[in-house]
């Protein structure tokens, strides 16, 4: 099968179109012939340094697919060949999903939404989980709460806003003046253009839950805008979480996880209309390379997504 792989860390050039011998599905297992795999932030992140991610035995890259089910595994109840899927198989071990297949255990996955392609499909999976888990396992969202949401057009941003949304929360979000027409029409309460404001300024009320997917100082500024008790949720690494004054406030890293349950959520929240996937760029997966560098300009609204068959 096609894959792209790296054999060394470094910059986009470094992924490789190759061919590589198809996996077949374990015990427990299914094998997805891959139709679109997303692009994260996380990819371009391992692909230059190796950081944090175990690798498999073949060092394929990406997690986010959307596809059909090929081939089940012993003791597979839940698909069945022919079933459209979507998931985030293995994270953080790589998955190898940048290829034409893909194997995980069934329970990394869930049927895809069939009011949605699987481009859109494969732009949820590991943003729409970080979004989801951060704000209902981590910070136990409830209606009528206030979120703040940092980097609010970007792939996790985007999702957070109408995940948050759905919940009955108050959103607000922080994010260049050009992308505010899109956040509204996603459900943002208030916005904040982050060039031109401070956004501990303009926040005169205090928030329930923050969501800070830039770190450097956007932490410790959070905590100036949240409430007792609150809890700020920090996306880019334990480095990250603001390391004095958070006495009173819930503090942390959150690294996401496979999760059908979540999967299910989501995809229910886009089949009654209130989650939608932006997609920014589609390109075929020869492209890779070109996807990543547009990734690392970090200027995209949405998801950025491979195209596979």
């Amino acid at each position: 099968m096609r894959a792209i792989v790296v054999s060394q860390w470094g910059g986009p050039e470094v992924l490789t179109e190759t061919e590589i011998e198809r996996p077949e599905p374990a015990i427990g297992e299914i094998l997805v012939r891959v139709h679109a795999a997303g692009v994260n932030p996380v990819d371009w992140k391992t692909r230059a340094s190796g950081a944090l991610i175990p690798w498999g035995p073949v060092p394929a890259v990406g997690w986010d697919v959307s596809g059909t089910v090929e081939a089940v595994g012993a003791g597979v109840t839940m698909f069945q060949p022919g079933d459209e899927v979507f998931g985030m198989p293995r994270f953080p071990v790589q998955a190898g999903g940048y290829a034409e297949y893909v194997t995980a255990p069934a329970r990394h996955f869930t049927r895809k939404p069939a009011e949605i392609d699987h481009v859109q499909a494969a732009a949820l999976p590991l943003a729409a989980l970080t979004a989801w888990q951060a704000l209902t396992d981590t910070a136990g969202l409830r209606a009528g709460q206030r979120v703040l949401v940092h980097a609010a057009a970007g792939g996790v941003g985007h999702f957070a806003v109408q995940i948050a949304k759905a919940l009955g929360a108050h959103v607000i979000g922080t994010a260049s003046a050009a992308k505010h027409e899109v956040l509204r029409s996603l459900g943002a309460d208030e916005l904040i253009d982050y060039r031109t404001t401070a956004f501990e300024d303009a926040v005169t009320e205090e928030v329930d839950v923050v969501i800070d997917a830039i770190g450097g100082d956007y932490g410790t500024r959070s905590l100036k805008v949240l409430r007792p008790g609150g809890h700020l949720i920090t996306l880019n690494g334990p480095d990250q979480v603001p390391a004095a004054d958070t006495e009173g406030f819930h503090t942390g890293w959150t690294l996401v996880e496979p999760d059908h349950a979540g999967l299910k959520a989501i995809a229910a929240l886009v089949s009654e209309g209130s989650l939608r996937p932006v997609i920014d760029t589609v390109l075929p997966l020869s492209q890779a390379a070109k996807a990543h560098e547009i990734g690392e300009q970090g200027r995209t609204t949405g998801k950025i997504v491979l195209t596979v068959v």
